[in-house]
């Protein structure tokens, strides 16, 4: 087999292949005759089907077959030789100008970069910090109250206020028409929750069971409702019912309720700020790995195999269909979504796997077996069982890659911040959490 390399364009190479005819055809005659041995066809007994029928029938798809393993197997032996790292699929077509007796074959593909990194010591870095204040645990327990509230019936003469669970009918229409959601009957929420469009709360309170308001409500121009998005509505709507909510004292009661069997509020305290630290911790490596990805980004130099990047956004597309399947919606595995909304993603990913999997390479960042045991153990701490947790992730080989994936991308948060120009940063709680 002749074997010649071009380069192309960055990462793009050419090898040119070229196979015996003769030993094309021996193997199609071999595989031929072991499938006359055993191919079923009327008017013939099973093995004694002539050849000639046999290869009038399946000549050309057994030729197919042959000549794609064959090729494949020429490209890969002839890109290990020449020591290149294949990046995809090769793009394989019958070329011309073959010696007699040969066919020849372009395959055209793309190689791994080689990927240069900078000096780390210049990259900088923002490392941010938090702690579980007391105002953290004391707002965690007021949702916890919120969570376990009653509701009983105010008196007919009190109005609407905040915390209220109110029933109403309503109806909106749009320069007189009514629109599709636009009408519900003894619809409940709570107000001051914002579970309703501000304007829609402002109307609300106030009102008094049995009293009747229109009033005038702007759709925001992002609003989920295409159909109304941007457009304003005159809305009429009825109080049906008014409710006070009652919120449990915080007491024993309310504690072994919640499962801490010590019965004590300073025993709840102690479990919120421990779970909290704990969800505190997955933030705060969370934000501070983002921001030294991003400066390892920075100072990496590396040309992207488009191959690989078309590669991921096909993932990305197929995890979207996937996504909205699972929403119910119909038709999903056929839903047109453009490559292009996952282009940037897909190649920041496609560089920071290339580059991430360097820097583990040359420094020797890879997951530790008590390292993968500490982080699944960390994981199955918040369980009842994490015995049975910890079975569970070691069980399953690909639970373990991921993992093992984690614990590989804090080898190398923790080796940039060691390296890089740090600033550390404190942040409010609430601000990390979101709220």
């Amino acid at each position: 087999m002749a074997v010649t390399v071009e380069k192309l364009e960055k990462l793009e190479r050419k090898i040119t292949l070229t196979l015996p005819v003769g030993d094309i055809q021996t193997e199609v005659d071999s595989r031929l005759r072991k499938l006359a041995r055993t191919v079923k066809m009327d008017g013939f007994r099973p093995g004694k089907v002539p050849m000639n029928v046999v290869a009038q029938r399946y000549g050309y798809s057994v030729h197919y077959e042959v000549m794609n393993d064959k090729v494949g197997q020429a490209f890969f032996q002839a890109a290990n030789e020449a020591e290149l790292r294949v990046a995809g699929q090769p793009k394989i077509t019958e070329a011309d100008g073959a010696p007699e007796g040969q066919v020849a074959f372009d395959a055209v593909f793309e190689v791994y970069p080689e990927v240069q990194i900078g000096d780390l010591a210049a990259a900088e870095v923002e490392k941010v910090s938090s702690e579980v204040t007391d105002g953290a645990i004391d707002k965690t327990l007021e949702i916890l109250r919120k969570q376990r509230r009653t509701f009983a019936q105010r008196p007919a003469a009190e109005a609407a206020q905040d915390t209220d669970r109110v029933t109403v009918d309503f109806e909106g229409k749009i320069d007189g028409e009514p629109f599709a959601g636009g009408k519900a009957e003894a619809f409940q929420f709570i107000l001051g929750d914002g579970q309703m469009l501000k304007e829609f709360e402002d109307a609300t309170r106030g009102m008094k069971v049995g009293e009747s308001k229109t009033f005038p409500l702007s759709f925001p121009a992002d609003y989920h409702g295409k159909d109304v998005a941007g457009k304003t509505a005159d809305f009429l709507v009825t109080l049906k019912k008014l409710e006070a909510a009652n919120l449990p004292a915080i007491d024993e009661a309310l504690v072994k309720s919640l499962g801490i069997a010590e019965g004590t509020v300073q025993a709840l305290r102690a479990d919120i700020r421990k779970n909290l630290e704990r969800e505190v911790k997955f933030r705060l490596l969370a934000r501070n790995k983002q921001a030294a990805m991003d400066a390892l980004l920075t100072k990496a130099e590396l040309d992207l195999p488009k191959s690989v990047v078309e590669a991921e956004i096909n993932r990305m597309i197929e995890s979207a269909r996937a996504d909205l399947k699972q929403r119910g919606i119909k038709d999903a595995d056929k839903a047109p979504i453009p490559a292009d909304i996952f282009r940037e993603q897909a190649e920041r990913r496609v560089r920071l796997g290339l580059v991430v999997a360097e820097l583990v390479k040359t420094n020797k960042l890879e997951a530790q077996p008590e390292q993968l045991k500490a982080h699944v153990e960390e994981l199955a701490s918040s369980y009842e069982k994490p015995e049975d947790v910890v079975r569970w992730y070691f069980s399953d080989n690909r639970r373990m890659a991921e993992v093992e994936a984690i614990v590989i991308e804090n080898n190398v948060t923790e080796f940039i911040l060691a390296k890089a120009k740090v600033t550390d940063k404190a942040v409010a709680f609430d601000e990390l959490m979101g709220n």
